[in-house]
């Protein structure tokens, strides 16, 4: 059942999903998505204001003026407020865990946040899951997990030892923990390794809205590594996408799981991880070229050397994906730089 709106009808009399991160930027979309199937929702955040809290109370709104959305304000770190949501889902079958503290360079300044939201707060999730005894846990996890890793593309079944940030050091981490969970409790959980999302509604802190920003002040927008830096940008209509369509395959042990050999993207346990990319990477200058098509302007581009926890690289294997759910990512980076262009010269004229 891959089709989410056959996924869909078959949800309509369970307890609404349990969406933490709805204020985020991936989180509203794939609430938005399910509110528009006639599903109920619970949505979890703490809006706190790591970037422009009035972006984050803007999506809210548009997910609020929907029937069938609940809004619980709390801490992932905090046991009580999530347990609040769970109990406000009603023991839900399907958690969407998307709640995190984004950002590589943020991690290099504010650590202690990423541990109490990262790992703390996920130790929560997967507690409140082991009371709750979902059908499906789906959580977020990261490209960033691939750290070091320089060879193309990367595929779930590569090692994941090397971590360049603490922020890659937690999301690898969760994946550990849930397999953990998995393995112990019998918890489903499958793990989305996101490459580089992007799109309306987005994050400020992230390279596409910077350089919009940049270019329409007529700032010099810096490019890192010397310019020498791609990305498999993801457009996030095809990251929920992929999401709706394996939130249905709760996964299942694996009886021929091969502990002498064993594959990092199967296990023993019910528990998988998958790349969510577009699988065709791109320069950032691509990136920047295809802003000023849209936003009719050309950019002023200083060059600068690396900085910590960056990599030069990231290009998703999706062959399992596909396998698994019969669609790949199709939105081209031109196509969704114009959506997100649209987009941001709106918002930025209603935020002043």
């Amino acid at each position: 059942m891959t089709d989410p709106a056959a996924w869909a009808e078959h949800l309509r009399d369970e307890p609404p999903v349990l969406v933490t991160g709805a204020a985020g930027f991936i989180g509203m979309h794939v609430a938005e998505r399910l509110l528009e199937a006639g599903l109920a929702v619970v949505g979890f955040d703490n809006v706190n204001d790591y970037y422009d809290v009035r972006l984050k109370r803007a999506r809210l709104e548009r997910l609020s003026g929907r029937p069938g959305f609940r809004f619980i304000e709390g801490d992932l770190a905090d046991a009580r407020a999530l347990g609040a949501a769970f109990d406000a889902a009603g023991a839900p079958r399907r958690v969407i865990h998307l709640a995190a503290q984004a950002g590589v360079r943020h991690s290099l300044t504010n650590p202690g946040a990423y541990a109490d939201s990262n790992l703390t707060g996920f130790l929560n999730v997967l507690e409140a899951c082991r009371a709750a005894a979902p059908a499906h846990l789906v959580y977020a996890s990261s490209s960033s997990v691939y750290g070091g890793n320089a060879r193309l593309p990367l595929s779930p079944r590569d090692g994941v030892d090397h971590p360049v940030s603490l922020y890659a050091a937690t999301k690898k981490a969760n994946e550990l923990m849930a397999h953990a969970y998995s393995h112990l409790y019998a918890l489903p959980a499958t793990g989305l390794r996101f490459f580089t999302v992007y799109g309306p509604w987005g994050r400020p802190d992230m390279a596409y809205w910077s350089f919009a920003e940049a270019i329409m002040a007529g700032r010099t927008l810096e490019l890192y590594n010397m310019g020498e830096v791609s990305r498999d940008f993801t457009y996030v209509d095809d990251v929920v996408e992929s999401l709706l369509r394996l939130a249905p395959l709760a996964p299942a042990p694996d009886p021929g799981f091969d502990r002498m050999n064993p594959d990092p993207a199967r296990s023993w346990a019910p528990h998988r991880v998958y790349n969510i990319g577009r699988a065709e990477p791109a320069p950032v200058r691509a990136l920047v070229a295809a802003l000023e098509a849209e936003l009719g302007r050309k950019a002023e581009v200083r060059l600068v050397p690396a900085q910590p926890g960056d990599v030069a690289a990231t290009a998703a294997d999706v062959a399992d994906l596909e396998r698994a759910t019969g669609f790949v990512p199709q939105v081209t980076l031109a196509e969704g730089v114009r959506r997100f262009a649209r987009w941001w010269t709106d918002w930025t004229v209603r935020a002043g």
